[in-house]
């Protein structure tokens, strides 16, 4: 960058207004130059200022800012000449684009809070070298505070608690969202402690039912046996009668009578007896049943007054409104089990088989597959021949197929499907990866999932989540097949 008058002259950073464009106090023969049309020397106090307002901005912005930021400064400094960096900035403009950011971020963000001019040279450098990319026409509320911090201007703090504040909120959202999700869980729990008190009620009517039976069956027994015994005493007083007379032959006959009445009796009192018993029996079991259904209506009640105290404390601390009494949420909720890691597919013909499951998800880890494949070509021609031999195997086996690169020092990707296949680059600062685990995990239990990678630490999260792993070799060696 040359520093002369005239019409080639470049602004000073510190000249730069919240858009990117040179305030009105610029040189080049107008007003604020110096007699002969040389600029006036910069301020140290405003530079001062501006580094002091960096620092300040810095350690209140959110992570996403500071990356942004860290970008923006490892674009510059690959480009500016290395004698002009700051010393311990020098290092890190060796490393490569994509590393750069990365590794070589607090080394980066640390020499902002100089004064030596290092901030003013990258906010010079993109002005003047891609003033597009610098103020793009779409507001971004990240790069726009970034871009603050990096110009040390004031108004940065607003972008940078409006960013913060954007962050928060996305985080009291899923927390929202969890606390939703346990109280289904508990409704499910609730539903489930009512259907077993139902069972046990209806098993305690079962066995009283049986009892009664008993009961009525031994009730009827005696009521033969009494027939019996007076059937009997009758006999008896007849032979008495017929002994009075003077019919001595049927004292023994009598004598007989009597001793089957004391059989009787005594077959009626055993019959008694457990008729008694089967009556303490009956009750002894309606008042089991009493308690049982006691205590799962004590169990029940405690659930349901849990729940509906953490429904409302929720309800509190969200600031819900009440809704119709009519509208409630799901009623009932799968219980979920853990999955069991899923065998290694080691050859083409088990990936066949995977393929074809009904509703299979097909994850490929993107550069694992084509550093395996054609290591020699560049990353984009590795992309697009990886992509055009993933179309035909996902239209022919109607697989849902979601392609996942490193998005780390890739500008202007596509996030759509190209060709029926889904192509996603990771963020920032997260690795591939993590993608990868957070789309296994974020897939319903029981669907089929294939994950295709070599990498041993991605092989076995996927497996312990339920997914099938593939090595790269096995997806090659399909893929050559078609």
């Amino acid at each position: 960058m040359s520093e002369g008058g005239g019409d080639g002259e470049v602004v000073p950073p510190a000249a730069l207004d919240g858009s990117g464009e040179p305030s009105g106090e610029t040189s080049g023969g107008t007003s604020g130059g110096t007699p002969g049309g040389t600029d006036p020397e910069p301020d140290p106090g405003d530079d001062a200022v501006r580094a002091a307002v960096r620092v300040r901005l810095l350690e209140a912005a959110p992570e996403a800012v500071r990356a942004r930021v860290a970008e923006l400064v490892a674009v510059a400094v690959g480009n500016l000449p290395v004698t002009e960096l700051p010393p311990p900035v020098r290092p890190v403009a060796r490393f490569a684009p994509a590393k750069r950011a990365r590794v070589g971020a607090g080394p980066l963000l640390g020499a902002l809070g100089t004064s030596g001019g290092f901030a003013a040279q990258v906010v010079g450098w993109w002005a003047e070298e891609r003033p597009g990319d610098w103020q793009p026409p779409v507001p971004d509320p990240v790069h726009a505070a970034a871009v603050a911090v990096l110009e040390g201007r004031e108004e940065g703090s607003g972008l940078v608690r409006d960013v913060g504040e954007r962050a928060d909120a996305g985080r009291a959202r899923a927390e929202r969202d969890a606390a939703v999700a346990r109280a289904e869980r508990l409704e499910a729990e609730v539903d489930r402690l009512t259907a077993e008190r139902d069972a046990a009620r209806a098993a305690v009517d079962a066995a009283a039912e049986e009892g009664r039976e008993e009961v009525a069956k031994l009730r009827a027994r005696l009521r033969d046996q009494g027939v019996r015994v007076r059937r009997a005493e009758d006999e008896a007083a007849a032979l008495r009668a017929a002994a009075e007379a003077g019919d001595g032959g049927l004292r023994a006959e009598l004598e007989e009578l009597r001793r089957d009445r004391d059989r009787q009796r005594e077959l009626a009192a055993a019959a008694d007896d457990r008729a008694r018993r089967a009556a303490d029996d009956l009750a002894s079991a309606r008042r089991a049943s009493v308690e049982a259904r006691r205590a799962d209506d004590a169990r029940l009640a405690l659930l349901v007054d849990t729940v509906a105290g953490a429904a409302e404390g929720l309800r509190q601390e969200l600031g819900l409104r009440r809704v119709d009494a009519g509208v409630r949420p799901a009623e009932l909720v799968g219980a979920g089990s853990a999955a069991s890691p899923k065998a290694r597919v080691t050859d083409p013909a088990a990936l066949d088989r995977l393929l074809a499951l009904p509703e299979v998800h097909l994850v490929v880890d993107g550069y694992n597959v084509t550093k395996t494949g054609w290591p020699e070509l560049p990353l984009a021609t590795q992309r697009e021949r990886l992509v055009a031999a993933l179309a035909p195997l996902t239209a022919r086996t109607g697989a849902e197929t979601t392609l996942v690169f490193d998005g780390a020092g890739v500008t202007g990707v596509p996030t759509h499907s190209l060709r029926g296949v889904r192509v996603l680059f990771s963020d920032p600062g997260v690795l591939a990866d993590d993608l990868i685990r957070s789309l296994v995990g974020a897939e319903p239990e029981g669907r089929p999932l294939v994950v295709v990678t070599s990498d041993r630490a991605v092989v076995e999260s996927v497996r312990r989540a339920g997914a099938h792993p593939v090595p790269s070799s096995v997806l090659l060696t399909r893929l050559s097949r078609i």
